[in-house]
């Protein structure tokens, strides 16, 4: 990435989040329901695949109402955890214990087993109609989807953000790869993808 194009970026995502943080926490609440409504469509059949998520930390918008949805339409939930490797996930039920998981998230402890999402929800500080997302700078979302891709396994991926953090344009390279879903309280932004196979929504 060049040093116009970090620094660029570093600007964007600064007034994104500053839009985030400006909103009520109950609006954020609201609106992260709503968000999770609005995503049913592509939540149809998940028997037996792995949707990960994410602990809300700050302003974020909270993915849990989202991933609920997913475990009753058959999905196995799971939680990432950062390591010194980089980003790993492990299955997670709600209610089980929780253990701090880097960068003041929460994640399942080391005793739960390692999983490899095949729906990847993600969090993000500002996004375009295109679907790329400027995430919080440290990559490790992006260096985790690069190694289940060198594996075959490249997960779908799906955005979850408040309308607020839309911005005309994400500042892109060539290498950069799109988001295949982006939901907001608002609406729902998809790719012009298949799903992987027959029966899932996504």
């Amino acid at each position: 990435m060049s040093a116009a194009t970090a620094l660029l970026k570093s600007d964007i995502r600064a007034a994104a989040l500053a839009r985030r943080d400006a909103l009520d926490a109950a609006f954020r609440l609201s609106a992260s329901k709503t968000a999770a409504a609005r995503a049913k469509p592509i939540l149809v059949d998940l028997t037996g695949l792995v949707v990960s998520a994410y602990w809300p930390i700050r302003s974020e918008a909270d993915p849990l109402p989202l991933l609920a949805i997913a475990t009753e339409r058959g999905a196995v939930a799971a939680l990432p955890v950062t390591t010194p490797s980089g980003l790993l996930f492990r299955r997670w039920q709600h209610g089980e214990p929780l253990m701090p998981a880097g960068f003041g998230t929460m994640g399942p402890p080391p005793a739960s087993p390692e999983v490899t999402p095949d729906l990847m929800i993600m969090p993000l500080a500002a996004f375009d109609r295109r679907l790329h997302r400027i995430g919080y700078g440290k990559g490790h979302y992006d260096r985790a989807i690069d190694a289940l891709t060198a594996k075959g396994r490249r997960p779908r991926l799906l955005g979850l953000a408040f309308a607020a953090q839309e911005v005309d344009k994400v500042p892109d390279e060539p290498h950069d790869i799109p988001l295949d879903f982006i939901v907001t309280e608002e609406e729902l932004i998809a790719a012009d993808h298949p799903g992987p196979s027959a029966g899932h929504g996504y």
